[in-house]
């Protein structure tokens, strides 16, 4: 009897033991598969950020293409504003004149010492004949439509307003491109006898080409029509002789490209 309960009792020890070992195994796959599960997401992580962030760096980059760029409207350019660091110096004082006296005491000669310098012969005064006054006409230009490109913008303003200096017309600037749909409807009223002869009459004509994206002239436009930025076409600037602007279409706004509007806005101003 005890020999049969010590056999039994051996029995039982090795059963448990049998049962403990699958127990202990699949502990310890347990706890490795936990450990792999733990290391990829550690290795996933950081590779994780950057592709979110590009994910997102693509999708700020798409909204903002996506996002309606501002187009120009027809017949309309734009002017960047001027750059502080290329404004010109301010040109110094010249160097004030000797009075009148010094220059007459400076260039005479002096004279003997002890004589007394008499009193100089008065030179008999030449006698002048009237001049004949020249008949006063008015040149008809021919009207050039168009914008030249390759022209000096400035020199051509210059001689504008020397002219004007000198018989008293108004200086039109007339800032235009080519390819501008308005700038060509102007030329062709400009064009017209009657409107032609109200700009010979009245005015020196400086067509100024802004379609290229001369600098120099942009820089004229923004002397007589302050700020920058878009600017409809043509743009029409009416200057007096001294060169002060009188009135700017920048800011006004153009009149009507017919004979009637731009006749009507060449005798206001003329």
């Amino acid at each position: 009897m005890s020999s049969r309960a010590h056999r039994s009792a051996r029995h039982g020890r090795r059963s448990r033991r049998g049962l403990r070992i699958p127990v202990i195994a699949a502990g310890v796959a347990t706890v490795a598969a936990l450990g792999a599960a733990w290391a990829g997401t550690q290795a996933l992580r950081s590779p994780g950020s950057t592709a979110a962030s590009a994910a997102s760096s693509a999708s700020a980059s798409a909204s903002v293409e996506a996002q309606p760029r501002t187009e120009l409207a027809p017949g309309t350019v734009f002017v960047p504003p001027a750059d502080p660091s290329s404004a010109p110096a301010t040109p110094s004082a010249s160097a004030p004149a000797p009075p009148a006296e010094a220059r007459g005491s400076a260039g005479a000669s002096p004279s003997p010492a002890g004589l007394k310098p008499g009193p100089a012969a008065a030179a008999p005064a030449a006698k002048r004949e009237p001049a004949a006054s020249a008949p006063k006409t008015t040149a008809k230009a021919a009207f050039a439509p168009g914008y030249d490109s390759a022209a000096d913008g400035q020199q051509a303003l210059d001689a504008a307003l020397r002219a004007a200096a000198a018989d008293g017309k108004q200086v039109l600037l007339d800032f235009g491109a080519n390819w501008c749909g308005n700038c060509k409807a102007a030329d062709k009223v400009f064009g017209q006898p009657a409107t032609n002869a109200l700009l010979n009459d009245s005015y020196h004509l400086v067509k100024i080409d802004i379609g290229s994206q001369n600098s120099a002239n942009f820089s004229i436009l923004r002397k007589y029509s302050s700020g920058g930025g878009s600017y409809k076409m043509p743009v029409l600037i009416v200057l007096s002789p001294p060169g002060t602007v009188r009135t700017d279409t920048h800011q006004s706004g153009n009149p009507a490209l017919t004979a009637d509007g731009l006749g009507s806005f060449l005798r206001q101003w003329s």
